[in-house]
C-alpha cells in the first residue's frame, strides 16, 4: 500500500489532518484502531467554551471540519461571558455525541482520495539516514509506504486506565491501548513523557431528581459555529447544576488512600485547571461545596455526564460520594469515572510547522503534543495536515503567529516553552486577544485558507459581502443623528447597545443580528484595538529578525550557558520566538540581535 500521506489516529486531530491532506489532492490513508470510535467525544459531550470556541471558529475559517460537525449535532448553545468584554466571550455547545461521531465518520468515508484502515501502528519506518520517514508498520504486519506522516494518537499510545486498585492497558474504558509505538519512538531518540487525564462517571437520566437541581438553559437562539451559514435548526436540551457537600467531601477524604493518584501508581502529571474531585477536596479543604454540571450526552440516550467530577477512586467510593449529592441520591451509575495515563512527545522537538526536528516529514498533533481538549487537538491537526501538504508541494509552511489567532498562540507556546502538564487554551494566554474575537476569525484567517486551497471562492465572496455590510452599518451610524448627537458617538458609550439605536436609525433592521453585533464591537473597542495594534507592530518587528536554521550558538561569545542550551534545544526561527523561551535573559537576547545584525550586513555586502 503506497500513499502520499498516512494519518495515525482518528480523533479530532486526525480527522482534520486527513481531510486537509485529501482535500488538497494527496492520496491519504487514515489508520485507526477502531472505525467505530472515529471522532468520539471521550470526555465531556460539548465543543467550544472560553478560548476553545475561538479555536473552533478558526478551524472553520481555515477550511477545517469541526464547526460543521458540532453544528450538525448540537443539543444546546450558549455564548459564555456575555456580560463581559468581547475578547473573553466565546460560543459553547452541548453535543449529541453519537450524532457527532456518525457525522465525522460519514464525512471521512465520503471524502475522495481518503482511505480508512483499521489497524494499530506500532512503528515508523525511516530511510537509510535515519532522519526521514518513509512509512509505518502495523500490529498485523502491514508496511505502508508514504511521503509524510501525521501522528495523532491521543491518549492511546501506551495508555493505561486506573479505577482505584484496578488498572488496565487501555486508551479509553473498554478500548485497547496502542502498544509499542511509544517504545519505538523512544528507541529512535525522541523524548517521550507521560501525562494523565480523567473523565467523570455517567449516570442514568431516569434515576436523577432534576427537581432538586438548578436548571441551566441554553440561549434562545442557536448560532452556528461555521461561517458558511447564518442560522441553525437543532433540538435543544437542558443542562442542570448541583453541588457537592460536606458529606461528599468526608467520603472522599476517608478513602483518599485508595486513589491511585495519591498511592503513587500514576506518574504522569494531570491538568491543574481541571482537577479530579479528590484533587479539589484535598487542595481546597476550606471549600464547602463544588459545582457539578449535569449534562445530557445525546437525544437518544439515558447517559448523563457529571461535569466537574472526574475521579480515579474505586467504584464503591464513587457510588457513595455520587449518592451523597442533592438530586443524585438514587443515581444509577452506567460508566464509572477513571483516570488515563499515556505517552506524549515533548513538543520542544517540533518546528512551528509541527514537523519534528529529528525526523523529516513526520508531523505531530493533538494530545500527542501534550495538549488537552478536542478543540486544541483539532486546530493542531488542521495545521499539521496543511503543512504536511505544503511539504509535499514544496511550499513553505503555514505559520500562524500570536497576533492573529489562538491557534498561533497554542502552537507557539508548545514549540517554544514545551509543557510538563496537559496544555489547555485560555484567553489569558493570548496577549493580543482583542484582535482575536471569535466573530472575526473569518476576517483573519479565511484569506489564508483560500490561499492554501481549503476555502472556496464562494467563502471569499461571502466574507467580502459581510465586510461590506459591516461598513454600511458603520456608515449609517456615522451619518445619522439622534437628539442632536451622532449615533456612532452614542454607541461608544458602555451603557448603550446597537439595539438601543434601532428606533432612531430604522435602516439597521435591514441587517442581520451578527452584522450589527460585529459593527458594534468594532466601534466600541476601536481605541483599545488601535493601542493593541501598536504592540503588534513591535511584535512583528521582532518576528522579522529571522534566525538561520544552521545558526551556530556555540560561536557566539558572551551568551550565558543556560540561554545557549535553550536556544540550541528550541532552535527558534526568529528573535521574537527566542525572546519567548522561558528563562532566556534579556542580555543574551541583545547579544543575539547584535550578532544577527552583523551577519545580515555581511550577507548584504
Amino acid at each position: 500500500m503506497d500513499y502520499d500521506a498516512i494519518v495515525i489516529g482518528a480523533g479530532h486531530a486526525g480527522i482534520e489532518a486527513a481531510l486537509a491532506l485529501s482535500r488538497l489532492g494527496y492520496s491519504t490513508i487514515l489508520v485507526t484502531q477502531s472505525l467505530d470510535a472515529i471522532g468520539r467525544l471521550s470526555c465531556n459531550p460539548a465543543v467550544g467554551g472560553l478560548a476553545k470556541g475561538n479555536l473552533v471558529r478558526e478551524v472553520d475559517a481555515l477550511g477545517g471540519e469541526m464547526a460543521h460537525l458540532i453544528d450538525k449535532s448540537m443539543i444546546q448553545f450558549r455564548v459564555l461571558n456575555r456580560r463581559r468584554g468581547p475578547a473573553v466571550q466565546a460560543p459553547r455547545a452541548q453535543a449529541d455525541k453519537f450524532t457527532y461521531h456518525r457525522e465525522a465518520k460519514e464525512t471521512l468515508e465520503g471524502q475522495s482520495g481518503l482511505a480508512l484502515f483499521q489497524d494499530t501502528v506500532v512503528d515508523i519506518l525511516l530511510d537509510a539516514t535515519g532522519h526521514q520517514i518513509i512509512g509505518v508498520k502495523t500490529e498485523r504486519g502491514h508496511q505502508i509506504s508514504c511521503r509524510v506522516v501525521v501522528l495523532t494518537t491521543g491518549t492511546f499510545m501506551d495508555g493505561k486506565i486506573f479505577i482505584g486498585e484496578y488498572e488496565a492497558s487501555s486508551g479509553r474504558l473498554g478500548e485497547p491501548a496502542a502498544m509499542g509505538l511509544g517504545t519505538a519512538l523512544r528507541e529512535k531518540g525522541f523524548t517521550v513523557g507521560r501525562l494523565k487525564t480523567g473523565t467523570p462517571a455517567r449516570v442514568r437520566k431516569s434515576s436523577i431528581d432534576f427537581d432538586a437541581m438548578v436548571e441551566q438553559p441554553g440561549d434562545e437562539i442557536m448560532m452556528p459555529f461555521s461561517f458558511d451559514y447564518d442560522t441553525i435548526d437543532r433540538p435543544s436540551m437542558q443542562c442542570h447544576i448541583t453541588w457537592t457537600n460536606g458529606e461528599t467531601h468526608r467520603i472522599i477524604q476517608e478513602n483518599i488512600h485508595r486513589s491511585p493518584l495519591y498511592g503513587g501508581k500514576i506518574v504522569g502529571k494531570g491538568p491543574r485547571y481541571c482537577p479530579s474531585i479528590e484533587d479539589k477536596v484535598v487542595r481546597f479543604p476550606d471549600r464547602e461545596r463544588h459545582q457539578i454540571f449535569v449534562e445530557p450526552e445525546g437525544v437518544g440516550t439515558e447517559e448523563m455526564y457529571l461535569n466537574g467530577m472526574s475521579s480515579s477512586l474505586p467504584e464503591d467510593v464513587q457510588a457513595d460520594f455520587i449518592h451523597s449529592i442533592r438530586g443524585l441520591e438514587h443515581a444509577q451509575i452506567m460508566r464509572p469515572a477513571y483516570a488515563v495515563e499515556y505517552d506524549y512527545l515533548d513538543p520542544l522537538q517540533l518546528f512551528p510547522s509541527l514537523e519534528t526536528k529529528r525526523v523529516a516529514n513526520l508531523f505531530v498533533a493533538g494530545q500527542t503534543n501534550g495538549t488537552s481538549g478536542y478543540e486544541e487537538a483539532a486546530c493542531q491537526g488542521l495545521i499539521a495536515g496543511i503543512n504536511a501538504a505544503q511539504k509535499l508541494a514544496g511550499h513553505p509552511p503555514l505559520i500562524l503567529d500570536r497576533t492573529e489567532s489562538y491557534t498561533g498562540v497554542l502552537i507557539d507556546d508548545l514549540v517554544t516553552k514545551g509543557t510538563k502538564e496537559p496544555y489547555r487554551m485560555f484567553t489569558s494566554r493570548a496577549e493580543y486577544r482583542l484582535n482575536m474575537r471569535h466573530d472575526s476569525a473569518d476576517q483573519r484567517l479565511t484569506p489564508k485558507g483560500h490561499a492554501i486551497g481549503l476555502k472556496s471562492q464562494q467563502s471569499m465572496d461571502r466574507l467580502q459581502v459581510k465586510l461590506e455590510k459591516i461598513d454600511m452599518v458603520k456608515q449609517l451610524l456615522e451619518h445619522h443623528k439622534i437628539e442632536g448627537k451622532r449615533a456612532i458617538d452614542l454607541l461608544r458609550k458602555p451603557e448603550i447597545s446597537i439595539g438601543d439605536l434601532v428606533e432612531g436609525v430604522p435602516q439597521l433592521e435591514e441587517f442581520h443580528q451578527n452584522i450589527r453585533y460585529q459593527a458594534e464591537l468594532d466601534i466600541k473597542y476601536a481605541g483599545y484595538v488601535k493601542r493593541q495594534d501598536r504592540q503588534v507592530d513591535r511584535y512583528v518587528r521582532m518576528e522579522r529578525i529571522a534566525i538561520p536554521p544552521d545558526f551556530d550558538y556555540d560561536a557566539v561569545d558572551g551568551l550565558s550557558m543556560e540561554s545557549r542550551e535553550k536556544f540550541k534545544a528550541v532552535q527558534p526561527v526568529s528573535v521574537g520566538q527566542a525572546g519567548r523561551i522561558s528563562g532566556v535573559r534579556t542580555s543574551d537576547l541583545a547579544i543575539l540581535m547584535v550578532v544577527l545584525a552583523r551577519k545580515g550586513k555581511h550577507r548584504d555586502a
